[in-house]
């Protein structure tokens, strides 16, 4: 099993040293990790020091995976923030480099990260989320050197709304314009369980979302953590994998030199 997606201290916003990733993934009995670091260009209210020299971080990850190869796969990623403006600018990036793996992810929609309650100031819920779905389907369309899709429930972490998971019911046109287009594509996406740590949330996984996009054909499933901290390593894989098998799939995969691995559930 493969967390897809974890953040080093190479991100700004993460505590987590890389070493320590490796350590606790091991203890965990992950057989690898992807260190998705961010490359969000323009991001609101932040200069160049929020994105990251891919010269330093290459020097530094390629030794720690040779030092844990035979004991945990450490794959050299990145988490590509997509908006409209930026799609050139982190194509060069992102061709520029060795990655094994590109992560797609909306941060910013309209200047606004959801983070910051005004992105929802004025919209009812079914229209900020909507908003949102329909970046992703741009983003999809538009940047065409990524592996997979990030996080579909970023958007619902920040907001207030009484009810905030979303669903495939709410949003079923978008969703299958999207998950149809990374059919087509041959990509797919992750389920981020950042988003669900806490079992006792009011809000849950839409299993709808998952079991969907395996009745149009999609075989495309990563696991991904999101963590930025040693505790969030790998958390409630178990829970989310056996949801996955129950959606009708037999593998999830990691990438490898931007080629799909498949590991068996």
């Amino acid at each position: 099993m493969f967390d897809c997606h974890i953040h080093s201290t190479f991100s700004t916003d993460s505590e987590m040293n890389p070493i320590e990733a490796c350590e606790t993934a091991l203890k965990q009995g992950l057989d690898g990790i992807a260190f998705t670091d961010h490359l969000d260009f323009d991001y609101p209210d932040t200069d160049d020091s929020f994105n990251i020299d891919y010269n330093e971080y290459f020097k530094t990850m390629t030794p720690i995976r040779d030092d844990y190869k035979g004991r945990l796969n450490v794959l050299r990623a990145i988490e590509a923030g997509i908006q409209p403006h930026v799609i050139d600018e982190t194509l060069k990036i992102v061709e520029s480099f060795p990655f094994d793996y590109v992560l797609a992810s909306v941060h910013v929609i309209g200047g606004v990260d959801p983070y910051a309650q005004e992105y929802y100031t004025g919209k009812t819920k079914l229209d900020a989320y909507e908003r949102y779905l329909e970046e992703i389907y741009f983003m999809i369309t538009q940047f065409d050197s990524f592996d997979m899709v990030g996080h579909f429930e970023y958007i619902i972490r920040y907001s207030q709304y009484a009810d905030r998971t979303i669903r495939y019911a709410d949003h079923s046109d978008i969703f299958d314009s999207i998950l149809k287009e990374l059919i087509k594509q041959g990509r797919g996406f992750e389920l981020n369980t950042g988003t669900y740590r806490d079992p006792s949330a009011s809000f849950k996984y839409d299993f709808e979302v998952l079991k969907r996009y395996r009745e149009l054909g999609g075989e495309l499933i990563c696991l991904g953590s999101d963590a930025h901290r040693i505790n969030h390593v790998g958390l409630r894989f178990d829970y989310f994998a056996q949801i996955i098998k129950d959606a009708g799939f037999s593998h999830t995969v990691h990438f490898e030199n931007r080629k799909p691995v498949w590991d068996k559930l």
